[in-house]
């Protein structure tokens, strides 16, 4: 009935802390539905390319993630030349928007002893004068699903930090711009996927040098965020209930 053992579900769902254990933020809010993951495995030929794809892309993002990471911590870092594009759009941005990150808090467990539930965030930075949870992502764009992540941060954060007072959302990517017309192409992976602009449906593309973009949007308030991740924090608990039963959640 469950794929998985009490004991791996432990190990991929959530932290121990101090001998208890916590569930992981992403994997709760892993219960949402997501539509731009169902688009992208339909346009695979199958499943297992969808995985294949899907996980290849995990490594690109996590060696981008932590090139970026270690930027922010003013660590020498080597750039591999496969995200160097990107990473240096990154560099460029962060030096003009004077981004400080706090140390301390790159890639540190936050956690909420009332609502029972732990996670890791990428950073505190000082950006424009505000203080507050900077979130990096490598996705194509910046989904809505970021802000309950970012959101069950806030909630105890707020309680330690008198400081802190936002929350950002930064996405780094990489591309090539038809030279011809308004086309995106996009390769991480291993597919190559092509956004055509209007009147480009029909072109020849010739494709540019591939070129780093970096977006940075903030959320200020959280309160309606943090109480759709609560409402899927609930149904993650119902729907795992037999699981964490065994665990001694409940």
């Amino acid at each position: 009935m469950f794929s998985l053992t009490p004991e791996k579900f432990k190990e991929t769902n959530g932290y121990v802390i101090d001998g208890v254990w916590y569930p992981r933020v992403t994997s709760i809010i892993g219960i949402k539905s997501k539509p731009a993951l169902y688009y992208f495995y339909a346009e695979m030929k199958n499943f297992k390319q969808g995985e294949d794809v899907k996980k290849q892309s995990a490594e690109e993002g996590t060696l981008l993630h932590e090139t970026v990471e270690s930027i922010l911590l003013g660590k020498e870092t080597e750039i591999d030349s496969s995200i160097r594009p990107a990473v240096e759009a990154f560099i460029k941005f962060k030096d003009e928007k004077n981004i400080q990150a706090d140390a301390e808090w790159v890639e540190r467990r936050v956690v909420n002893y009332d609502e029972r539930y732990a996670g890791t965030i990428d950073a505190l930075a000082l950006i424009d004068g505000k203080f507050g949870v900077l979130d990096i992502k490598t996705s194509q764009a910046i989904y809505r699903d970021y802000n309950l992540q970012t959101s069950a941060y806030m909630e105890p954060l707020q309680r330690q930090l008198n400081k802190l007072s936002t929350r950002w959302i930064i996405r780094i990517d990489q591309n090539q711009k038809c030279l011809k017309c308004r086309a995106i192409l996009r390769t991480k992976g291993g597919r190559e996927k092509i956004k055509t602009g209007n009147g480009s449906a029909s072109c020849i593309h010739e494709w540019g040098p591939v070129q780093g973009e970096v977006e940075l949007k903030e959320f200020p308030y959280y309160e309606d965020d943090y109480s759709a991740f609560l409402g899927a924090k609930k149904l993650w608990e119902w729907e795992n209930d037999w699981l964490l039963k065994q665990v001694g959640y409940f």
